[in-house]
């Protein structure tokens, strides 16, 4: 199986909905933040591994306990992996931290603010500006 192939396309999409229910509904570890989702996973060719990406939108400390609540229940994720997912070989997994919802977030702010602070520029100016009479105002003749 090729990487980037329909087939392990398929299988990552897998893995990642699976996991995702898992955590979601029978994971009982308090140390697991509620607002943890997993964005994807990448599983080797050979089935033998899978980069699991999860985020979890709250501070560094609820992200760290987050993560090693998930690297203690990796037994149980991967036994439910085995059960729901038919593969040759049942993946070991490992976590990675994926910031990139919170920096998408955080970028999405920086913009907001931006376009607010030019709104607020641009009605100042419209409220200091004379209004202006054009010529045509003035009868259109010279």
């Amino acid at each position: 199986m090729r990487k980037g192939s329909i087939k392990s396309d398929r299988i990552n999409r897998e893995v990642e909905r699976t996991l995702s229910e898992v955590i979601r509904s029978e994971l009982k570890d308090p140390r697991i933040h509620p607002l943890t989702s997993v964005t994807g996973a990448e599983v080797t060719t050979d089935l033998k591994y899978c980069k699991v990406f999860v985020s979890v939108l709250s501070n560094d400390e609820d992200k760290a306990s987050t993560m090693e609540g998930l690297k203690q229940a990796r037994a149980f994720l991967r036994k439910r992996l085995a059960e729901t997912v038919n593969l040759r070989n049942t993946p070991e997994l490992r976590f990675v931290l994926d910031e990139g919802i919170e920096y998408g977030m955080h970028l999405s702010k920086l913009i907001e603010d931006v376009s607010a602070a030019d709104r607020k520029t641009i009605s100042e100016r419209e409220k200091n500006e004379e209004p202006s009479e054009s010529p045509a105002e003035n009868g259109g003749d010279k």
